[in-house]
């Protein structure tokens, strides 16, 4: 009889082990201290391929999700199982092409329509496409309909969508990598196009007969709406400056004239007499902000009337509270910063949960990552229970001061760090195709004005070793001499170059030549 219960005993265990690990989503990893409030931190879903936009889909509690490469899938909030809705034929994948953003129409008892953006190839050339699906009650997508079509690239095509308070489609398009769109208002390319249901331009569009509601954008990667009707994007800048917008119809934002807060480029700009809307938050070094949504509800009241924003480079999730007309950014805070790795999406339930996925898989890992069983989708969620590690939210000003160079001798790794690393990888090695490697580079050892002019005027459209890489390098004549400088004998005299430095003074010299 004691042989028995102690083999029910180990039975028991045995099935209640395999019962926790089923249910391993739900185990809270940390609980976020507002003060007031307590916020857990837990994994819904995790070995996915790079999801790139999150949908709640109200009707049936779950999540609809794109991942880069084609598929549309479904997370059960509650059995946690994931399915796949579609495949979207024709796609075409390379880096940060692909499948990318989604949202979702449900107007109560109407037809229920699914809007996705994603790239194509047809006779060597690229677009973006947006196309409209039936979505039924039963979660299917039938009925495809193909609304627009414009110039892509192998980046910049920006594609995030929301339905508007209005009931008009907002479609977030980036500039294709060309400076002839974004200023152009008769091109679809750089603007925040609006549409109606159909596809068709609305009668009220700010300019009759154009989609073109607002212009002067360059790579938008996320798109919200608050309750006030208030639109705001984010959008990844150049070297310097990406933003937080406040949208306005016919407002135009600047690029590739101006960027963020600084002075236009160039006197074209002044010749003009041209108007640019500045944003309501900029960041240099840039941080590469990625989804963006609004909370308003009172579940968090801390984050009541905030922008929820997540970064790729700077591998976090920032709460930026709002005024209370929402046209100023009055506070920013930091989370998770380099602990989940690069968050891509972020979209909050009407329960006032948070959900938001990571994007480790994607074409520019980070350092440690990614991880065996990325990508995942996470869930924040008030709780009366303190479990798992306790973080709190980090000031960014504070955090921002620690890394604020000038306050600290000129350190040229510091600044390699915070304007090269995320591309050439802090070992130095870059990405095959993408971004070159600076380990025993001939460029980098060379000529020490060739170095010098690459790192201030950037490099596009040139081989290097025989290897046309497919993405520029921006310029960056921004940084005073001292700092870049810094740079540039930081990166000769590592990564197995061990060349001479130069002095500043050479460097002036470089600049004004």
């Amino acid at each position: 009889m004691k042989h028995q219960i102690v083999l029910l005993l180990y039975i028991y265990s045995i099935i209640t082990l395999l019962s926790s690990c089923n249910k391993g989503n739900d185990t809270i990893l940390y609980t976020i201290d507002l003060g007031n409030s307590k916020i857990s931190l837990s994994q819904v879903a995790h070995k996915l391929n790079i999801p790139w936009d999150l949908q709640y889909d109200k009707t049936n509690n779950c999540i609809i999700f794109s991942e880069i490469t084609g598929n549309i899938k479904k997370l059960d909030l509650k059995t946690k199982k994931i399915s796949l809705l579609k495949q979207i034929p024709d796609i075409f994948h390379q880096r940060t092409t692909g499948l990318l953003g989604m949202t979702l129409f449900q107007p109560h008892q109407q037809t229920q329509y699914l809007f996705i953006s994603f790239t194509t190839k047809h006779n060597g050339n690229i677009y973006s496409n947006l196309y409209r699906y039936v979505y039924t009650k039963n979660t299917e997508l039938k009925e495809p309909k193909l609304l627009l079509r414009i110039p892509g690239n192998t980046g910049h095509n920006g594609s995030r969508i929301i339905i508007g308070t209005d009931n008009k489609v907002y479609w977030a398009t980036g500039d294709a990598a060309s400076d002839n769109y974004a200023q152009d208002s008769t091109a679809l390319n750089g603007k925040i196009l609006r549409i109606n249901i159909d596809g068709s331009i609305p009668a009220d569009n700010p300019i009759a007969g154009s989609y073109v509601y607002a212009w002067g954008f360059r790579n938008i990667q996320g798109l919200t709406q608050a309750g006030n009707n208030n639109i705001y994007t984010s959008e990844h800048g150049d070297a310097v400056e990406d933003e937080i917008n406040l949208i306005s119809p016919l407002h135009n934002y600047g690029w590739p004239l101006i960027e963020g807060r600084n002075p236009p480029k160039s006197n074209l700009a002044l010749s003009n007499q041209r108007t640019f809307s500045p944003p309501i938050r900029s960041w240099t070094p840039v941080i590469a902000p990625a989804g963006l949504a609004y909370y308003g509800g009172s579940r968090i009241p801390e984050w009541r009337n905030s922008l929820l924003l997540t970064t790729l480079k700077s591998q976090s999730l920032r709460i930026l509270k709002l005024s209370e007309d929402g046209r100023k950014v009055t506070d920013e805070s930091i989370l998770f910063k380099d602990q989940l790795g690069r968050l891509r999406s972020v979209i909050t339930a009407p329960n006032g949960d948070i959900y938001f996925c990571t994007s480790n898989r994607d074409w520019n890992p980070q350092k440690g990552f990614p991880k065996p069983d990325d990508d995942k989708i996470y869930r924040l969620r008030k709780t009366d229970e303190v479990t798992g590690s306790i973080i709190r939210p980090v000031k960014a000003e504070q955090k921002e001061a620690e890394q604020n160079i000038s306050n600290y001798p000129i350190s040229g790794k510091a600044l390699y760090e915070s304007y090269c690393s995320s591309c050439h990888k802090p070992d130095g090695k870059g990405i095959p195709g993408t971004f070159p490697s600076l380990e025993n580079s001939t460029t980098v050892k060379g000529e020490k004005k060739v170095l010098a002019d690459i790192i201030l005027n950037g490099l596009k459209d040139k081989a290097i070793k025989g290897v046309k890489y497919d993405t520029p390098m921006p310029a960056f004549n921004f940084l005073k001499d001292e700092e870049a400088t810094a740079i540039f004998n930081y990166i000769r005299t590592n990564f197995n170059n061990q060349s001479t430095t130069i002095s500043i003074n050479e460097f002036k010299q470089t600049r004004k030549n």
